[in-house]
């Protein structure tokens, strides 16, 4: 018999028996669909998490505190007050780093602020005016922060699109006033010069979800906190490099590095220098590792599918015992009968997984967009995954199939006649 006679014949085998071929289906179609959607939002976890990253500015480098001992015990890195405005304006001065264009030191803070009867939490950080270029924080609206604000430390604020919607829905932010809580409790007036450009939810938050205002009126009206050497505490040190190239960025590690080192006098390190692919790498491997838990996850009903198929295909070969008998007694061979019932297997599979495909791609289309806890869900179909899906489902077909397949083809004849 050759192949389309014994596809014809498993095709008509598989259409007389809808419901069971159908039910059948179901467990690969419910596979592939659940392999492809996860892996889907998982892959959009991680483009989310990169576009991030990359939309903090170019060539740059972050210098943040390193960790704290107490009692000998070393706490998580960023809890040492190791940096201060200093250690940026030192790194900022011309020739003392070649490979620097610019420097945005920040510090940040919890606060509420308040306009009229509406009041929302929100994250307050001081930053400096080179931080609109370094990191991207543009203007829809007004102005940004000014040397002046900083050299007066001016009580003025720029508003995230979030912030500035919730406070002022008529859309009148821009010389308005707004009031910021104090950790003692008292309230301070501030007024919004500007609103930033929206950036849109992340999943590492919502980036519209902040105010700025000059980073000498946070550490001397908002929250008033020195190092050990006295000196202004900042959380981060953005430092904009000439190029990306590595070279250039292991230079500029280099002497940033020993330049704090001789103005902290330490014996050992107290920051920590990274890069953007510092940060990609290990966003990436976080998320790659729960796309793969979930792709893991949703795998397992796949392994259910297949069972599925070999349960079935097992009955039917108990079913047509008499039927196998009669092909073999008019000369049918036994790659004839393995053939038929093999291939009735892989046609349920891949036909299943087929339609999971479909399947999985619309759900991840229908999730895209959605918010969940605030955030949008963001999803990306992956060609891979595809290709994945479907050579697995493809593969379970043969493996699940193989058994019940060899076991009709192993039949003897006269025992199969014999069969009631």
């Amino acid at each position: 018999m050759n192949i389309g006679e014994t596809l014809r014949v498993a095709i008509s085998s598989l259409v007389s028996n809808k419901l069971r071929t159908t039910l059948t289906m179901l467990g690969i179609v419910i596979g592939v669909g659940a392999v492809i959607a996860l892996m889907s939002v998982g892959r959009g976890a991680q483009d989310s998490v990169d576009a991030r990253i990359q939309g903090m500015g170019t060539n740059l480098l972050f210098v943040s505190p390193g960790a704290a001992q107490t009692a000998g015990v070393k706490q998580a890195a960023g809890t040492a007050p190791s940096l201060t405005l200093e250690d940026a304006e030192a790194i900022a001065v011309p020739g003392a780093v070649p490979e620097v264009v610019a420097v945005a030191p920040e510090a940040g803070s919890p606060g509420q602020v308040i306009a009229g009867r509406t009041n929302v939490n929100t994250h307050i950080t001081g930053v400096t005016p080179e931080y609109e270029e370094v990191r991207n924080w543009h203007v829809a609206d007004g102005r940004f922060i000014t040397q002046e604000d900083m050299d007066t430390g001016s009580r003025v604020v720029l508003l995230g699109s979030n912030v500035a919607d919730e406070l002022f829905p008529d859309g009148n932010a821009v010389d308005q006033q707004v009031g910021i809580g104090l950790p003692n409790n008292a309230k301070l007036k501030f007024l919004v010069v500007g609103v930033l450009e929206p950036k849109g939810a992340q999943a590492l938050g919502n980036q519209d979800d902040t105010i700025l205002m000059p980073l000498t009126t946070l550490q001397q009206r908002v929250v008033v906190q020195r190092t050990n050497s006295g000196g202004h505490k900042v959380s981060i040190i953005n430092v904009e490099l000439t190029d990306s190239d590595q070279k250039v960025m292991g230079a500029a590690v280099q002497q940033i590095g020993e330049l704090l080192r001789q103005r902290h006098k330490t014996a050992q390190d107290d920051f920590i220098i990274r890069s953007q692919d510092d940060m990609l790498a290990t966003a990436n491997q976080v998320t790659g590792v729960m796309t793969l838990l979930l792709g893991a996850i949703a795998g397992i009903s796949l392994m259910v599918g297949g069972i599925g198929i070999m349960n079935i295909m097992l009955v039917s070969v108990t079913e047509r015992t008499r039927e196998i008998g009669i092909r073999k007694a008019i000369g049918a061979k036994r790659r004839d009968i393995l053939a038929q019932f093999l291939v009735e297997s892989v046609v349920v599979s891949i036909t299943g997984g087929i339609i999971g495909i479909l399947v999985g791609v619309g759900i991840s289309h229908l999730i895209s967009g959605m918010t969940f806890n605030g955030q949008k869900m963001q999803t990306a179909v992956d060609p891979g995954a595809i290709v994945m899906a479907f050579g697995v489902s493809s593969a379970i077909g043969v493996f699940f199939g193989a058994y019940p397949a060899n076991r009709a083809a192993g039949l003897s004849p006269i025992e199969a006649l014999r069969y009631e």
